[in-house]
Order: C-alpha cells, then structure tokens, then sequence
C-alpha cells in the first residue's frame, strides 16, 4: 500500500477534477507483478494501467488501491468490474470514495466472491489526496497558502527590496508546489510589484496551473503582462462593478465577482472559490501579498500552510499576513505543525488549522501506523519565485 501511495502522488496536479490513485497488483502468491497510477482526468484509473500490466498474472491475485475502486461509468468504465473480469481475488483498499456517483465498489466486487478490506495506511492514502478529498465534502478547492519570509518575519526590506529572500533550493521547491496545484493565485499588490509569471519551471513533465489574479479593481493586469504570455491558461478576477473595461485582456478570462461584504473593498472569497471549483479546481496555492493572505485566512479558506523561513534579519519591511480579523489573542487561528524539513539553508513549515479536518500533509519521513483493515461493508512575497 505504501508502494500505491508513492505511486498516486505521480499524479498531483494533472488528475483534477479526479482524484490521485495508485494501484499495485500482487499475483496469487503475493508477487508484484503490475502496478500503475490515474495519470489524467478522462485517462484510464490506476486500476486498469495495473492489470494491463500484470496481464494473466492478475488472476487469483490481490489489487492494493490507494481509493476504493469506482462503480460508476463516466469517461471511463468502472474500475471495479475491470477488477472482477481480470479474476482479482481479493482487494484492498485504503480510503472510502465518498463520492455518490462513484461509490459502491465495494459491495460490488463483494457480490462478485471477491475479498475486500478497507483501512491500510487510510491516514498517508488520505493525506495524498487531501485537495481531493476536501474539495468533495466542501465543494470548494483545497487551499495551500505559501509564504518566503525572514526569521523575523519580513517578506520584504523596508525599502521594498525582497530578491532573494530564500534560496534557489526553496524556490525551486515552490515550483513543486505550483507543479501539484491546479491553479495559483496572486492580489493585485503582487501584479503591479512583481509582473509575475506564476508558471511552472524546472519540473518535467508537469502542466501548468491555471494563474489567477485578484484585480479587483481591474487595474493591475495591463496589456502586456507576463500572466498573459500563453504559457498556460490565465484568469483575472474583478469585482461586479469595477469601473475599468477588463474585457480586452488578450490571453486571459475575465471573471467578475461580487465584493466581500466587510465593506472593505476586496473580492468575495467564498464566491472566488466557488467560481474555481465550478472549472474543476480542486487546489489552489496562494501565493498572493499579506493583504490577499489575510482575507482568505479571515474567510477561513486556508487548509494548509507553506512557510520557508529564511535565516535573515531585516528588523523592519512588511510582515507575512496582513489584516485577517484578529484583534485579539483568543481569536488567533491556532496550527498544528505537520512537518519541518531543511530545503538548502531554509527551514520549510507546513501546518494545518488545529481545528482542521482535512488530511494532514505526509511528513517528509512519517510514522509506520498500526493498519487497521476490516471487510469493507455497505504576497509580494511573490517575488521570490515569480
């Protein structure tokens, strides 16, 4: 099943709407003998791409999935009568679907003789697929907010200046993260500082991620900027009733949303997120300034949290996270760390609400759990790596 795990990852970011999975077949004398991955959506499951491979050998043989195999035809047949017609005696599997349309692959292959088990290594098959998962019981995308800043937490020197803050290692890393996101969204402070380019760079093989940008007033994103390129596909949100004529930016969908209701002027949250998941976003990396950060944190939309720490003192520049109504301490969003790795000389966090119910990000060396298997039943911050 670790093996199906690792293999699912593959997958990030190309798979959406669907979800990561990975499939390992074992012949009838526990074997290896085919293994493969969902690769794309409208693409063959990891299921088919593992009995393609094992062949013959599947039969009388074991399938270990990362999901509940699918019951449902859509681009694709269902995964679990493929499982049933390649012989497969027995499946396990990690994590229940939960979705409607698709769920009820394990009654089936039960009706069929075959032997099914649920719950192996459900914690890290979960964790993988955590933009997934969250995506369908909140029909919203998953929300990875990403941050470079100093130990002191400054994103920037006072004098504006903030090439390079963190080193090419991490910056290289976000590149990773653009990689397994469907879209990446950046506020219009980022768009007039920065002109970034929010593609994806020195990550083979992967597709870029839609590129989103928060101009609210339609005034950052101007002919000519590098959002517009064509390098993968652009977005550019505005409010309903933004003044300027945002209709004759060559190279990118305009998007018009209403204002959040804080009567401070910025876009509704909520209704941005709705409009991405309506184009089947399912994850999002927020790399916008402290001014974007700071509404979707009071909106509470940020899942997981991405800090590179740099070992820099500025003593004075803008901070992270800008206004994300707190005034208090009692009303601070507590985290739970989830993992802390070296990325050159940086320091990488990740973190997740406390209060959180979405599958923690895998740690970068995680802890064997104790499987539990039961037969399966009915920022101008920006810059850093713009």
């Amino acid at each position: 099943m670790r093996r199906a795990v690792e293999l699912a990852a593959r997958g990030l970011g190309s798979t959406s709407p669907n979800p990561v999975v990975g499939c390992v077949v074992l012949d009838a004398h526990d074997r290896p003998v085919g293994e493969g991955w969902h690769q794309r959506a409208g693409g063959p499951h990891a299921e088919v791409h593992a009995l393609a491979e094992a062949g013959d050998d599947a039969r009388g043989g074991t399938a270990v999935v990362t999901l509940e195999p699918c019951n449902h035809t859509g681009r694709t047949g269902p995964c679990a009568q493929a499982l049933i017609e390649a012989g497969i005696a027995r499946v396990v599997y990690a994590v229940a679907d939960p979705t409607p349309d698709a769920t009820g692959g394990a009654r089936a292959l039960a009706a069929a003789g075959v032997e099914v088990h649920e719950g192996l290594l459900a914690d890290e098959a979960a964790a993988g697929n955590a933009a997934w998962l969250t995506a369908v019981t909140r029909r919203r995308p998953f929300v990875v907010w990403k941050y470079a800043a100093t130990l002191d937490g400054r994103i920037a020197a006072a004098d504006g200046s903030s090439r390079w803050i963190t080193s090419g290692e991490a910056r290289a890393d976000v590149h990773r993260l653009r990689a397994e996101s469907d879209a990446v969204v950046v506020g219009s402070g980022t768009a007039r500082a920065d002109d970034p380019h929010l593609a994806v760079r020195g990550v083979p093989g992967a597709e870029q991620p839609l590129r989103v940008v928060v101009d609210t007033e339609a005034r950052a994103v101007v002919p000519g900027a590098r959002v517009l390129d064509g390098t993968g596909p652009t977005l550019v949100a505005v409010a309903e009733d933004a003044e300027a004529d945002a209709g004759d930016l060559a190279g990118a969908e305009v998007l018009r949303l209403p204002r959040a209701a804080d009567g401070r002027g910025g876009l509704d949250i909520p209704a941005l997120l709705t409009a991405l998941y309506g184009r089947g976003v399912r994850s999002v990396l927020l790399e916008g300034g402290p001014t974007l950060a700071g509404a979707f944190v009071e909106a509470r939309a940020v899942d997981r949290v991405v800090g590179y720490l740099a070992p820099v003192l500025l003593g004075e520049g803008p901070a992270a996270l800008g206004s994300a109504g707190i005034s208090t301490i009692v009303q601070a969003l507590r985290l739970t760390m989830t993992e802390s790795v070296r990325i050159g000389p940086d320091l990488r966090i990740t973190a997740v609400p406390a209060d959180s119910d979405a599958p923690a990000a895998p740690s970068a060396a995680p802890a064997v759990p104790t499987p539990t298997v039961t037969t399966a039943t009915v920022i101008p911050t920006a810059t850093e790596e713009s």
